[in-house]
């Protein structure tokens, strides 16, 4: 799915590549995390939970405004402000 993401991007249909990318890793979310966590608790991890601390919480809000922005311009733009964020959060965590 983010092969073709990256290819209508390249086509410059920024809001589908955008849809297809948000799409995709929702899904992932929504799924595979939890799936997880309950394979994780079967095979006897205790310490896996989907109780997330407030900078985990804050670190996720920021990044689905910044990926929902209005069209500020260009996609460059919004790119580097979630290459900035994904920066700090490698930093800070």
């Amino acid at each position: 799915e983010y092969e073709v993401a990256v290819t209508i991007a390249i086509k410059y249909k920024m809001h589908l590549a955008i849809g297809v990318a948000v799409g995709s890793s929702m899904q992932i979310t929504l799924f595979i995390i939890p799936l997880l966590v309950i394979i994780g608790w079967s095979i006897g991890i205790d310490e896996m939970s989907l109780s997330f601390d407030m900078f985990q919480v804050a670190v996720l809000f920021v990044a689905v405004l910044l990926v929902d922005l209005p069209n500020c311009g260009e996609a460059l733009v919004k790119g580097m402000l979630l290459m900035c964020l994904y920066y700090i959060i490698s930093t800070v965590s």
